[in-house]
């Protein structure tokens, strides 16, 4: 998922009719000085940053001047929040609040609903998650029928089922609706607000979080969209890199993620196919005692093109010393466009390390000629290939193990140095 600061996502739920405070982001303290002058009362001077919590790891600082707003910003543009470094701050009015509430429009994707549901709870402010755990009768999720839409029943029936005044139903079903709109538009998985302050003038979203499906970001280019991926830190440069391949080439899938590294110590590339196998085959190398480097998966009936540039991501990494395709699943794709595309990248980036380990099990629709295309291909490198069908998907130990042996022949014999 792709998600949006905050500053962005305020703007699409005004855009569809929400109420959010007065403000505008700020890059520099000197324009939050201004914003904070122009708005002429106190301000909330907030750190735009990817993370939930900042009030808690100090990212929320509030302002009474326009000269104390432009310290909060100077404070925090340049900071770090939870791992995120600031760049932006959004400058706000403070508001008064009367009662704070929580909503949101969310994709549940449970097997009995399959869509959008309401989530409402009379206690904002607060983690939703929390509130769920300790006061459960306090949480309503109201499936939404896409066919349907939202209507004023979902907004009765959630202030029902956790027990609040009946006396703003109307209202919260008038915000609610608008946030369903803005999920609809914008192609949402998640329009969050937490809190909904109830002040004098009614129902504002103090604060939003919004998330964008990443199938969908090439349908919004106003939003600038340049990693759709939702992540507890920023991306590293070959993240960013795999997002660029998947935006530009929606011919199945290819997700990458990277693992945390230590300089000098020795790596598996991991590259999986079909998500539940391939996590069965990386569970299989970390019990042997391997790392892993990342991880990858190429599903779906991806193109050679994707493959290839995937292999090329994945041995990009530093400390890399074997390179090991989990096909644990017979797949449903012609794993011929998977052979040509490995073939590809070894040949260009494995030609001159002699006895580099390379296991594949690759099992499927052309499995055979896959195969056969990959052991011809790959004959003359040095590498150490081995070369797994449909017999050896559910044997994961066995194919963990033979990759460790590989890998301490090739480190023994000065591999990877």
């Amino acid at each position: 998922m792709a998600r949006l600061l905050e500053h962005q996502g305020k703007e699409l739920l005004k855009s569809c009719g929400v109420k959010v405070p007065r403000g505008a982001p700020a890059s520099t303290p000197g324009e939050a000085r201004r914003i904070a002058e122009e708005l002429g009362k106190p301000v909330a001077v907030k750190a735009q940053a990817l993370v939930t919590g900042r009030m808690k790891a100090g990212g929320i600082l509030f302002a009474n001047t326009p000269e104390e707003a432009e310290a909060a910003a100077s404070k925090l543009l340049g900071s770090e929040v939870r791992g995120f470094r600031v760049e932006k701050v959004l400058v706000e009015e403070k508001i008064d609040v009367l009662k704070e509430y929580y909503i949101s429009i969310t994709v549940d994707d449970s097997h009995r609903v399959r869509g959008p549901v309401l989530v409402f709870s009379p206690e904002g402010g607060i983690d939703i998650e929390e509130v769920a755990r300790r006061q459960p009768e306090k949480v309503a999720k109201i499936p939404i029928d896409l066919a349907v839409g939202l209507r004023p029943y979902h907004a009765r029936k959630a202030v029902k089922l956790t027990g609040t005044p009946e006396e703003d139903v109307k209202e919260l079903y008038g915000v609610a609706s608008k946030l369903y709109e803005a999920f609809r538009r914008y192609d949402a998985r998640l329009v969050e607000v937490n809190p909904l302050a109830k002040c004098s003038s009614g129902l504002v979203a103090l604060d939003c979080r919004m998330s964008i499906d990443d199938a969908s970001a090439y349908r919004h280019p106003e939003l600038g969209i340049d990693f759709a991926r939702e992540m507890d830190r920023p991306p590293t440069r070959l993240e960013k890199a795999a997002w660029r391949v998947e935006e530009s080439d929606y011919r199945g899938v290819f997700f990458f993620i990277e693992m945390p590294k230590k300089e000098g110590e020795h790596y598996i590339g991991f590259h999986g196919i079909g998500g539940g196998g391939a996590m069965i085959g990386l569970d299989a190398l970390v019990r042997h005692g391997l790392k892993v480097a990342n991880y990858a998966d190429t599903s779906g009936n991806p193109t050679a093109s994707k493959v290839y540039r995937c292999a090329k991501i994945i041995l990009s990494q530093p400390g890399i010393v074997g390179y090991f395709l989990a096909g644990c699943v017979i797949a449903s794709q012609e794993q011929w466009h998977h052979a040509h595309g490995l073939v590809k990248a070894f040949r260009e980036l494995l030609r001159d390390k002699p006895g580099f380990p390379v296991v594949i099990v690759l099992a499927g629709n052309k499995e055979e000629e896959a195969l056969k295309i990959l052991e011809e291909g790959l004959r003359d490198l040095p590498i150490r290939l081995e070369l797994y069908g449909r017999d050896y998907v559910y044997e994961v130990d066995y194919l963990a193990e033979r990759m460790r042996k590989l890998v301490e022949e090739y480190v023994g014999g000065g591999g990877g140095a």
